[in-house]
């Protein structure tokens, strides 16, 4: 395809209070964008959680980005350790994006 860029799709999901240290590991690999799902539900390593339930005061959210290669690994390598202590989980795969304004890849 023309006009686009093979990249490394991220799609990280953890506890909303562990959105602070994964987005300073972000800035730390230099991650220039990436979109913020809150009141993502579902059953994982910490239980059912059901964003519908108004007694339940955790929510989990859904960080997903797009980095070229070299980036994707720095990406990698920084978050694996940390996913011991953030929770949730972390799925990568391959993606084509769009070319268009620099500013986000």
């Amino acid at each position: 395809m023309d006009n686009t860029i093979t990249m490394k799709r991220f799609e990280i999901v953890i506890g909303i209070e562990q959105l602070d240290h994964l987005t300073d590991i972000l800035d730390r690999c230099a991650v220039r964008g990436y979109t913020v799902l809150k009141n993502a539900g579902g059953l994982g390593s910490r239980g059912m959680r059901d964003p519908g339930d108004v007694l339940l005061e955790q929510e989990n959210v859904m960080v997903v980005l797009a980095c070229k290669d070299d980036q994707a690994q720095r990406v990698v390598n920084e978050l694996r350790p940390a996913l011991k202590s953030l929770g949730g989980m972390c799925l990568i795969s391959d993606c084509l994006w769009v070319e268009g304004p620099a500013v986000s890849y």
